[in-house]
């Protein structure tokens, strides 16, 4: 049962955030939210690359008995999500211009995930197949 103080959940965080640009538009602090933006999405690349890491340090006696054609393209397509996060990320951060992720170059980019998701998957299923 709630109490007459309690309010509605979902009203009182639109008021938090409405407070919240409230104030970054009194006191113009927009340059303290474009470099509280950067640093967030640089932590949220490093925080996929890190998760990258740790399952590749929980799996890597496994990866090193695969063939040597099974280790490059596992390595090879993480490596490219990676890379291809980075330059979106870097070209947002600290690029003349930012990566405008539309049209055909869009497509292009959104491409990679898929088909570097299928190669990871492909090589993982080869080398736990067991006939």
């Amino acid at each position: 049962m709630r109490t007459p103080g309690d309010g509605h959940p979902t009203l009182r965080a639109f008021a938090i955030i409405f407070a919240i640009v409230g104030v970054v538009m009194v006191f113009q602090l927009y340059a303290t939210l474009f470099a509280i933006s950067a640093l967030l999405q640089i932590a949220f690349l490093l925080a996929i690359t890190y998760f990258l890491f740790l399952l590749w340090r929980d799996r890597r006696a496994d990866i090193a008995f695969w063939p040597a054609r099974a280790q490059w393209a596992f390595y090879l397509a993480i490596l490219i999500v990676i890379a291809n996060i980075g330059v979106y990320f870097g070209s947002r951060l600290f690029g003349a211009h930012r990566l405008s992720i539309n049209g055909l170059a869009g497509v292009g980019w959104l491409l990679v995930f898929p088909i570097c998701g299928y190669t990871i998957w492909r090589v993982w299923r080869e080398q736990h197949t067991y006939l």
